[in-house]
């Protein structure tokens, strides 16, 4: 596994060794020992999977302390535009973002540390997005930024997306107070 910094410290490309052949393709899609060499130090306790059509939206999430997630996130089947948002007021990049394609041909991986947000748009119809998860889903503590917030200004490249009512109903992030 190959471990890439993105412009957003701790935000990680994580692209793995694909060996692939007549017969189809073969990788490691987590390896404990080789991730933690390479910065990414998690204990994952939960695995959550996903299925959607083309042009819908989920995010921008994230859970308040103590029950923040890092997350590991893939796509098995299809391809998405995958956004994070630091949301470390500490940060330099407070407030920024980063914007990747995952699909299944590419394998590529995003590690999402603890205090980003967390969304992505799916590209294909009948995409499974998988994501590794550093704390189990607390209801409570989750939360959401508008995912078309001006300040973030991010480019999903779709005009109308698909949301749920819990989407369409984040905060602004000019309102928002990070905890993180």
């Amino acid at each position: 596994m190959q471990v890439k910094p993105t412009e957003i410290p701790g935000l990680l490309i994580v692209q793995p060794n694909v060996f692939e052949d007549h017969r189809g393709y073969f990788f490691e899609s987590y390896n404990k020992k080789a991730l933690a060499s390479q910065g990414i130090d998690a204990e994952f306790v939960q695995d959550n999977q996903s299925l959607s059509q083309k042009g819908v939206l989920r995010g921008l999430h994230f859970q308040l302390p103590p029950h923040t997630q890092g997350k590991l996130v893939s796509v098995i089947r299809g391809a998405v535009l995958d956004v994070a948002v630091d949301l470390r007021k500490s940060s330099q990049t407070y407030g920024k973002h980063v914007a990747i394609e995952l699909n299944e041909k590419n394998k590529t991986m995003l590690w999402v540390p603890e205090g980003f947000a967390h969304g992505f748009v799916t590209l294909e119809d009948n995409t499974i997005f998988s994501y590794k998860c550093t704390d189990f889903y607390h209801r409570e503590s989750e939360r959401s930024i508008l995912w078309n917030d001006p300040v973030i200004g991010i480019d999903w490249g779709v005009q109308d997306p698909l949301l749920s009512e819990k989407d369409m109903a984040g905060i602004r992030f000019k309102d928002f107070r990070s905890p993180f």
